[in-house]
């Protein structure tokens, strides 16, 4: 928990942003995992925490836009909670602690709302992902459960990026907690996959240990797969064999939410042979080439393009690639060697703020979404602000279908040696990512550095 001013400070600021009306800010609910009493582990609304703090299921959040007044809305336990729970503080001493003025419960909310609608005043709140909060948003501000999301409120959300986006001190050091348990993870999970016939899910299951262990959850299902051509590879269940690689993309939460988000690509074994080699300096090139060109005043869109260049050079001089690279880029070939963005803004969500609308995160009014395939997947392409933490997370997948498809409709012939390609088609794939604070000039990787070159992966696996 942040100082009780910290709170104070974020919430009259959001109230001078919006200026007019009510802004309700919802915290999650329990969810049950198979009956009712079973339910899974409680993750609170990322902005709601921001403003509110607790991680505590039902409770509500409401600022006055117009005069700064707060309000902390939740039912207080009574004795039948207390057997299970123990003794808790009341939901005034809850709002006392993180300086807000009002308190009542969940009835009080119905009735404030009520009010408000009533007075003519309009009611700020952000679009639900979660059904229980669509359907209470329903019921609370008489909406239709269909029509709640066309009534969000764009300002709020801009106001809320406006905050989120820019990480204070105190936020950085603990997302840089969340990159120490991390460390541990990615460096454990190195020395584990050095013994060829050890399952994936053995090395996962260590990694999200460490994560539970270091005071909060993994960030996000653990992506950990020696078929590392599927970008999001959840399943663990094959046996580490020699002449594979171990993708490894792993991060957790600190107990006061924020995360860490990194990915390691490793031999299984722990030596590179040549072919994998090759291919992995040319990803870490175009991973030090984007880290380098980080500086406030860069739009990430362009960071990316210098990516998939760097990389787009590296598989020329393997002879997987042939032609002007350049022109291989702005025409979108690079696209069938890494379909994915660059990176994405991180913070309290691994995907920071994703569920307000990427088009208000990660784009403006000076820039655009594209259409073109891998660069349309960029989450974040706007200009860099100094305090911004973002993932730096350039790769290369070998994707059989992929290939196929390019081939036979004759895409890009002029810049890929699909003769060539062929023999890749069982590689896998390789991703190197890293989390960075945009700085007041350039850029800094945050976290104790953990092993990425060829030579330090092969060390810490021996």
């Amino acid at each position: 928990m942040f100082s009780r001013n910290t709170y104070i400070e974020r919430r009259k600021q959001l109230a001078k942003d919006v200026k007019d009306g009510i802004i309700l800010i919802l915290g999650n609910s329990d969810a049950p995992f198979n009956y009712l009493a079973n339910i899974y582990t409680f993750r609170q609304d990322s902005s709601f925490r921001y403003f509110f703090e607790y991680n505590l299921a039902d409770l509500a959040g409401v600022i006055d836009a117009n005069s700064s007044e707060d309000y902390l809305f939740g039912d207080d336990v009574e004795i039948d909670d207390i057997i299970w729970t123990g003794p808790v503080a009341s939901i005034k001493e809850r709002a006392d602690k993180i300086g807000v003025k009002n308190s009542g419960s969940r009835k009080d909310l119905a009735n404030f709302l009520q009010e408000a609608i009533l007075k003519g005043r309009k009611i700020h709140f952000l679009p639900p992902y979660r059904t229980e909060n669509r359907n209470l948003l329903s019921s609370l501000l008489f909406i239709k459960k269909d029509h709640v999301e066309k009534f969000a409120s764009l300002e709020l959300r801009k106001a809320i990026v406006k905050q989120r986006s820019i990480k204070s001190l105190e936020e950085v050091l603990e997302i840089e907690k969340a990159l120490e348990t991390a460390y541990q993870m990615h460096t454990t999970m190195m020395k584990m996959a050095k013994h060829i016939g050890t399952y994936e899910y053995e090395i996962a299951g260590k990694m999200e240990g460490i994560a539970l262990s270091g005071g909060g959850p993994v960030s996000f299902p653990i992506i950990l797969t020696t078929h590392g051509e599927i970008l999001h590879g959840h399943d663990h269940s094959q046996q580490l064999m020699k002449g594979r690689m171990l993708v490894s993309d792993a991060g957790c939460e600190t107990p006061s939410g924020y995360c860490s988000d990194i990915t390691r690509t490793v031999p299984c074994g722990g030596k590179f042979d040549n072919r994998q080699k090759e291919v992995y300096q040319a990803v870490l090139n175009a991973n030090l080439a984007a880290q380098k060109a980080i500086k406030p005043g860069v739009e990430y869109k362009e960071i990316h393009l210098l990516a998939v260049k760097t990389l787009g050079e590296g598989l020329k001089s393997i002879g997987l690639m042939k032609g002007d690279i350049d022109q291989a880029v702005q025409e979108g070939a690079m696209g069938l060697f890494m379909p994915h963005g660059l990176g994405h803004m991180m913070g309290m969500d691994v995907h920071d703020m994703e569920n307000f609308d990427e088009s208000i995160v990660g784009y403006d009014e000076k820039t655009s979404r594209s259409t073109q395939f891998g660069l349309r997947s960029l989450r974040f392409g706007r200009g860099l602000q100094q305090g911004m933490v973002i993932t730096n997370e350039p790769g290369c997948y070998f994707i059989p279908a992929l290939i196929d498809k390019f081939k036979s409709e004759n895409k890009f012939k002029s810049y890929i040696n699909y003769k060539e390609l062929e023999n890749y088609k069982d590689f896998g794939g390789i991703r190197i990512e890293d989390d960075i604070l945009v700085t007041d000039k350039s850029s800094r990787v945050l976290g104790t550095p953990i092993p990425k070159t060829i030579k330090d992966i092969e060390e810490i696996m021996a």
